[in-house]
């Protein structure tokens, strides 16, 4: 039988990629017999979920997987910045060389990827990028709160085609390496202003390019309905 861990992060990869849509009830029934356990490791792995973000647990209706618009998601990133941004400027002040090597050894690996069109590998390099910035800044209540966001990101990224390139754009990528680039050179030589107003708009960049998917992915899908 599988362990609560186990089935937390088969519920979670569930949600991320799709075979649980976004608003889809969670009955537990359904969960137990899915993942091949009772019903109290179900109900653990939702109250965990929902501590991240994933899951939405209503009084007397149950759980569903959260429901996600563009007014949500314009909230998440506006949340990302102002937490972000102040990590980043931390980071330029404390960093020392072990942060500036790990960051380099992350971006030399996800250039590589963005050459070999990997983009599946792409995201979870990405996302070890900012958290070597975040351990850096040495602060670990923010570093949870970014934490619990890149969990929705991650669902959101792989909904609209992140990983598999069906919204491949090369200057998309370039501006990420690009970003990537400045943001290093900011933290390594301390400049605490740079390194703030560079991840504020390597976020906002970010943002626009995930609702420009999501807006073209809800059109296809209208445009699909039957008249």
């Amino acid at each position: 039988m599988a362990r609560v861990p186990d089935v937390q992060q088969l519920l979670r990869d569930d949600i991320v990629s799709g075979a649980l849509p976004f608003g889809s009830r969670l009955r537990i029934d359904e969960l137990a017999s899915r993942y091949g356990v009772s019903h109290m490791p179900i109900r653990e792995t939702l109250r965990q979920l929902s501590g991240e973000g994933l899951v939405i647990i209503e009084p007397n209706r149950g759980a569903r997987v959260r429901p996600i618009d563009i007014g949500f998601v314009e909230d998440l990133f506006d949340i990302r910045s102002a937490v972000e941004t102040m990590l980043a400027r931390r980071a330029s002040e404390r960093r020392n060389a072990g942060h500036v090597a790990a960051l380099r050894a992350a971006q030399e690996e996800l250039e590589a990827h963005v050459r070999n069109g990997d983009f599946e590998a792409v995201r979870p390099v990405n996302q070890r990028f900012h958290e070597v910035i975040n351990d850096a800044a040495g602060n670990p209540g923010a570093m949870s709160l970014v934490d619990k966001h890149w969990l929705l990101a991650a669902a959101l990224w792989q909904r609209y085609g992140y990983d598999d390139g069906r919204f491949y754009d090369e200057t998309r990528f370039h501006g990420v390496i690009n970003d990537h680039q400045h943001l290093i050179q900011a933290i390594e030589r301390g400049d605490s202003t740079s390194a703030l107003l560079l991840m504020g708009a390597h976020i906002e960049k970010a943002k626009h390019d995930l609702l420009a998917r999501m807006t073209a992915a809800q059109l296809a899908a209208g445009l699909e309905q039957p008249a």
